[in-house]
């Protein structure tokens, strides 16, 4: 099976956000994207709402409902309450927990699943109360994979920034390595996993490759920058033919 593909569509949001103008539209985008064949969608809604706003959750949870029921709606973000009650609201298929500071700019480091155990069990068993998958960021780690699976989460969501921004063949080569082992610890004990963070057209065919059990890659400043070259659709298609598809 090859590995599915979430649009992320936080850099659309972005862009449209930049004169408070209504396009680019992140629904008119997502549903070129889904037309092409991607799985998903995924947003991370900040409280600053610099990118994704409330509404677009709403108006892409609709699309989706109305006119793509196979495609999936991953959220992600910081599991404070605002969060948790707008994921309970929307009730997305996958919940995306990652332990973001609200000023970052963007993700860079998985969960500390042994100082956090406790808020991500509660907040876990929660999400799934309420009928929705939890994925959890995480380190490229194997040894983080009994911890993680302790949380009570269905997937974790590989970080792989350090393999995507890596500029030494070498270096890259081994966070290659990391993943790889990592997926595999994953798999072994019972967890599905995702992976997202810096992948690109050329560093993802090498990571399905040698982690073929990757479920699913959610991706979207790389792709965004594509679909500015190549359109949305062709994009998508380029991607999907990256993950194996």
């Amino acid at each position: 099976m090859p590995t599915h593909l979430s649009v992320n569509v936080n850099a659309i949001a972005q862009l449209r956000n930049r004169r408070n103008l209504p396009w680019p539209s992140v629904t008119g985008l997502a549903r070129i994207a889904l037309e092409a064949g991607a799985a998903g969608i995924t947003v991370h809604p900040r409280p600053d709402e610099r990118h994704i706003r409330r509404h677009d959750v709403f108006d892409l949870a609709g699309l989706l409902s109305a006119d793509f029921p196979a495609a999936e709606f991953n959220i992600e973000g910081y599991p404070d309450e605002r969060f948790l009650a707008l994921c309970e609201e929307v009730k997305p298929h996958q919940v995306t927990l990652v332990p973001d500071d609200p000023a970052q700019a963007t993700s860079d480091h998985g969960w500390d699943v042994h100082r956090d155990a406790d808020l991500l069990k509660r907040v876990i068993a929660r999400l799934k109360a309420g009928g929705m998958r939890v994925s959890i960021f995480l380190d490229a780690d194997p040894a983080l994979v009994p911890a993680a699976k302790a949380t009570g989460t269905d997937r974790i969501e590989l970080y792989t920034g350090p393999y995507g921004h890596a500029g030494d063949a070498a270096v890259q080569a081994a966070e290659l390595d990391k993943l790889a082992a990592t997926t595999a610890a994953a798999t072994a004990a019972g967890l599905a996993v995702n992976a997202g963070h810096d992948l690109t057209l050329d560093n993802l065919p090498p990571l399905v490759a040698r982690a073929p059990a990757i479920a699913e890659v959610s991706i979207g400043h790389a792709l965004t920058a594509d679909a500015l070259i190549h359109g949305m659709a062709e994009t998508v298609r380029l991607y999907r033919k990256a993950c194996g598809g």
